[in-house]
């Protein structure tokens, strides 16, 4: 505690930029930089310190652990795993699900079904790393092993970042002011280059601009999500990532899938889209609230899904088309068979 406390705040804030923090958080309104956290305790007064509920040895004390704690948060290693397994449970008749799924860095599963099927339940059961205790009965394993109840139940330890459907935001602040406010919590030591690089990729995802001055809660559906999946896969240390159909965001698909999966992420995303499915290694099939099964990307589906972006690529020029007020008034056999 001697050293750190014994140290001008103005000189540790070179190494340690929170270290003011500390104090305003305790109320007070102007922090002395010249002065060390000792001679700045002991000069305050009696009512303060009695306001404060500690005696000055303890709110030294508290500094010293709060300093530790931050260089614990900004010297932390990112959170990687080697696998995820999902090990089956049963349907909604209580039918067993005869599975054991390992999933590594980098896969991109799909989980398909009809609406209503249990989709979202899987998801719901990796992002709580469920183990036999949801309706499902299912089980997940980190790297073969139970998982500590820290990385299932405290936020600081989680391991699973979740995107749903929703991504509406209620704080009043800028896109810049959001991203800023997420990379300091990481001890980002380029809040500055972090923001622009995140906001840069979601205006790439979404291809509906927005800049750094844009309140997040005027964000549309799209940019909301291409927002949440640049921060995801430049900023957050999880290494898993649930996607509740993505299709509906109105971003790029085959990008944000591209990013995660650059950046080592294990992807699972519930989908109806075809184009989607064929993008994943694998498809996880749902049928009655259980795992129904799992079917191999093979590689006639990799030379349709050339056709289906084809297909697809035609249908966002005519979406654009529509959107800036032309007519559609072409030969659409024609067209379908051009190469835009």
């Amino acid at each position: 505690m001697n050293e750190t406390a014994s140290i001008p705040l103005d000189t540790l804030s070179q190494t340690h930029p929170y270290a003011k923090e500390f104090f305003l958080a305790i109320g007070l309104k102007d922090v002395a930089g010249h002065l060390t956290a000792k001679q700045l305790v002991s000069g305050l007064t009696d009512d303060f310190v009695e306001d404060c509920g500690l005696d000055r040895t303890q709110m030294l004390q508290h500094f010293t652990v709060f300093i530790q704690k931050m260089n614990d948060l900004r010297n932390a290693p990112q959170k990687q795993i080697d696998s995820l397994s999902i090990i089956g449970g049963r349907n909604k008749n209580g039918e067993k699900e005869d599975i054991i799924l390992t999933l590594r860095p980098g896969d991109i599963v799909c989980v398909v079904g009809p609406t209503g099927s249990g989709k979202s339940r899987l998801l719901a059961d990796i992002e709580c790393l469920a183990q036999k205790d949801t309706p499902t009965g299912r089980q997940i394993l980190v790297n073969h092993s139970i998982p500590d109840n820290e990385k299932r139940f405290s936020i600081e330890h989680k391991l699973v970042a979740q995107l749903s459907q929703n991504m509406n935001f209620v704080m009043d602040l800028t896109v810049a002011e959001f991203i800023a406010m997420h990379a300091e919590s990481r001890m980002i030591s380029d809040v500055e280059e972090t923001v622009q690089r995140i906001i840069a990729c979601a205006n790439d995802l979404s291809g509906e601009s927005f800049d750094r001055s844009t309140p997040v809660t005027q964000l549309s559906g799209g940019q909301s999500r291409a927002l949440m999946i640049a921060d995801t896969a430049l900023l957050s240390p999880l290494p898993i990532v649930v996607i509740d159909e993505i299709e509906n965001a109105g971003i790029d698909r085959k990008r944000a899938l591209d990013l995660l999966v650059k950046e080592d992420k294990i992807v699972l995303m519930s989908t109806h889209d075809p184009i989607l499915a064929l993008m994943g290694d694998r498809r996880i099939v749902i049928k009655n609230g259980g795992i129904d099964a799992i079917v191999e990307t093979d590689h006639q589906e990799r030379e349709n899904l050339k056709e289906l972006q084809l297909i697809d690529m035609h249908m966002s020029d005519l979406r654009n088309r529509i959107r800036s007020g032309r007519r559609i008034d072409f030969d659409m056999k024609e067209y379908f068979n051009s190469t835009l």
